[in-house]
């Protein structure tokens, strides 16, 4: 395998492109669990019909593991807002219809999205009222099998050549409450500073799937706790704000 051209890097990992295929490289010391619990997600989403690069092989490169999929030529819908401002509102909509299509599916053989913010809010170091209020709200999420993507964003959509929408990047991938789903997407682009656009895609998601607005706001602060967990000193901060001080009746952050 060639690893000389880097398409992204991230958080404990470099992705390359290597002609017709791509290359997740993880860092040395990266959860052998976390890496083949991702490969088996992307292989049972590739089964459910969902469009995403095919899965080609798991493998080890200098003691480093890595996931290789088949390289997808295009750009990534966050590359395409970018360029292209004035169909922004176009992406977003696209974005609705890609989450609702993928939380159409079901995910019976995935990790439960609720059980795994149970274990979280129940081993995170947060004030007992807030542990209640966030285990009461997490209590209150139905029990529902749908397919959720857990880091749906801008980034995470490729659109090939011929317009064909690719997903990508299950690492976060479970099944349970598609408005759980939904709620994780509205926090990104919050994270990402474009309230603007975090808004037009609540909106749209809403309207597509006939949801009031406020079942998927009480969700944010549950959902934020995942968020919390994973990213760094700022977004911690951040997140922490969702998690404590969110006020469900006024839909904002006091």
């Amino acid at each position: 395998m060639k690893l000389d051209r880097v398409i992204a890097v991230r958080n404990n990992k470099t992705i390359f492109r290597d002609g017709d295929r791509c290359i997740k490289v993880f860092e040395y010391g990266y959860s052998k669990t976390d890496v083949l619990n991702e490969a088996l997600s992307h292989a049972k989403i590739e089964e459910t019909g969902i469009m995403t690069p095919k899965l080609l092989e798991v493998t080890s490169i200098d003691g480093k593991w890595a996931i290789v999929t088949e390289f997808i030529k295009g750009k990534t819908l966050s590359q395409l807002m970018e360029e292209n401002p004035e169909k922004r509102s176009e992406y977003i909509d696209l974005m609705a219809d890609l989450q609702l299509e993928i939380n159409s599916k079901q995910g019976f053989e995935l990790r439960s999205l609720k059980n795994n913010l149970s274990y979280k809010i129940m081993n995170m170091d947060f004030d007992d009222i807030v542990r209640f209020d966030l285990l009461t709200r997490l209590e209150g999420m139905t029990n529902h099998n749908n397919i959720c993507h857990g880091d749906l964003n801008p980034s995470n959509i490729i659109i090939d050549e011929a317009g064909t929408p690719y997903i990508i990047d299950w690492a976060h991938a479970m099944q349970g409450q598609a408005l759980a789903d939904a709620a994780t997407t509205y926090l990104l682009f919050l994270l990402n500073g474009d309230v603007d656009a975090a808004g037009k895609y609540l909106e749209k998601y809403c309207e597509k799937s006939d949801t009031d607005k406020q079942y998927i706001m009480k969700l944010i602060p549950v959902v934020a706790v995942s968020q919390y967990r994973k990213g760094n000193e700022k977004e911690r901060e951040f997140m922490s704000k969702w998690i404590s001080t969110y006020n469900t009746n006024e839909g904002e952050i006091r």
